[in-house]
C-alpha cells in the first residue's frame, strides 16, 4: 500500500510541475502570438502541459427536438465540469410522486407538466426572458449558373444553441468565481455585474466548436451569428457581445432589437449579424494551426462575455459567459450549459 502511494504522489507531482512549466510559458504571450506559434517551438514539457488544461470530455449537442442525453443516460457531472472544482446541484427537476389520490404511478409519470415557462431551470433564460436559439456560422452563396440547385448554397455551423425543450436536463451549477480571471474586471465586468445581480441571470457555457469546414472558398463566405430571445414582456432589448482575450476586451458589439408579438409571446430575432473582422482572422489563424492541442490552448485564453439588459430600465436580462475548445468528434458542435453562482 506504501508503494502505491508512493508511486500515485509521484504522478501528481511530476503532473504539477508540467502544468506549472506550461502555464509559465503562455502568461507571457498574448493571443496573436499564441495563433502564431508553430508545432516546432512547442517542446515536450509544454505539450504534457497543456494536456492537463483541458476544460472537460464533451457533452454530443442532439438534433433541434431531442434533450441533450436520452432519459437516464446522462453522463456524471465531472465528465463535463470546465473547471475542476466542487458541484452545486441546482434546485428543482426532482421527481414527482404519487399524492396518494389511488393515481397510478404511471399517469403520474405522463401527466404534462407543470404551467410555467418549458425552460424554467434547465435553459439561459429567467422569468423575463430566455434565449431559445444562438448559433455562429459561415456561409456561401454560390453563382446558381455555374452549379446544380443543391450545391448553390453552404452552410457550416461553428456552435449551436437550442431550442430548448421540457426534456433537456436541470443544469448544473458552476463557482462564478472559479472564471473571474477569464473576463474583464473593470467597470462593467463580471464581478461588477453579478453583484450587481439579479444573480439567476448569470450562465456559463462550454462550446465545443467545429472547425471541419467542408466550404473551400472560405475567403468568400460570408461570417454571422443568429440568435432567438424570447419573453412575456415589451421591451427593447440591447445586446453586448465582448471579445476577450487574457480577459481583457478585445472589441466590443453593441445591437438593439425590438419585439414581434407572435402567439402570446414576444420574440427578438438577431438575423444573420456579421461577425466583426478580429473574430473573422481569429478563426482563419486558429483552423490553420497544425495540431489540436495548440488550438486548444489558444482557446484556453480566449472567452466572450455576453450582456443582454432592457434598453429602458439598464436591468440586466441575461449575461452569457462564453468558454471554448476545438471538438474532437465527428458529431459537429456540442455544448454544455452551467448556471453561475456564489456559495
Amino acid at each position: 500500500m506504501r508503494e502505491i502511494q508512493a508511486k500515485l504522489k509521484q504522478n501528481q507531482d511530476q503532473q504539477t510541475k508540467d502544468t506549472h512549466k506550461a502555464l509559465q510559458t503562455m502568461s507571457s504571450m498574448s493571443s496573436a502570438q499564441i495563433v502564431s506559434a508553430t508545432a516546432t517551438a512547442m517542446n515536450k514539457a509544454t505539450a504534457a502541459g497543456l494536456a492537463t488544461l483541458g476544460l472537460g470530455t464533451p457533452v454530443p449537442y442532439t438534433n433541434a427536438v431531442t434533450a441533450f442525453w436520452p432519459t437516464g443516460l446522462q453522463p456524471p457531472p465531472q465528465d463535463v465540469k470546465p473547471f475542476s472544482q466542487p458541484v452545486y446541484v441546482g434546485s428543482g427537476g426532482g421527481k414527482s410522486h404519487p399524492t396518494g389520490n389511488g393515481v397510478p404511478e404511471s399517469a403520474a409519470i405522463s401527466a404534462p407538466p407543470p404551467p410555467g415557462p418549458a425552460w424554467e431551470g434547465r435553459a439561459i433564460a429567467t422569468h423575463k426572458l430566455c434565449l431559445v436559439e444562438f448559433s455562429a456560422f459561415m456561409d456561401l452563396q454560390q453563382d446558381p449558373e455555374s452549379l446544380s440547385a443543391s450545391d448553390t448554397y453552404q452552410k457550416h455551423m461553428f456552435v449551436h444553441i437550442g431550442p430548448v425543450s421540457y426534456s433537456d436536463p436541470v443544469l448544473e451549477s458552476v463557482d462564478i468565481r472559479q472564471i473571474y480571471d477569464k473576463f474583464p474586471e473593470k467597470k462593467g465586468g463580471l464581478k461588477e455585474l453579478y453583484d450587481k445581480g439579479p444573480q439567476n441571470a448569470f450562465f456559463l457555457v462550454k462550446f465545443w466548436a467545429d472547425l471541419n469546414s467542408n466550404i473551400q472558398d472560405e475567403v468568400r463566405a460570408f461570417y454571422a451569428v443568429t440568435s432567438q430571445y424570447e419573453s412575456t414582456d415589451n421591451m427593447t432589448i440591447t445586446c453586448s457581445t465582448k471579445v476577450c482575450s487574457f480577459g481583457k476586451q478585445v472589441v466590443e458589439k453593441v445591437e438593439t432589437e425590438y419585439p414581434r408579438f407572435e402567439n402570446g409571446r414576444f420574440v427578438y430575432r438577431i438575423q444573420r449579424s456579421p461577425m466583426c473582422e478580429y473574430m473573422i482572422n481569429f478563426i482563419h489563424k486558429l483552423k490553420h494551426l497544425p495540431e489540436k492541442y495548440m488550438m486548444n490552448s489558444v482557446l484556453e485564453n480566449f472567452t466572450i462575455l455576453q450582456v443582454v439588459t432592457n434598453r429602458e430600465t439598464q436591468e440586466t436580462l441575461l449575461c452569457i459567459a462564453y468558454v471554448f475548445e476545438v471538438s474532437s468528434s465527428d458529431h459537429g458542435a456540442q455544448h454544455h450549459i452551467y448556471k453561475l453562482v456564489k456559495d
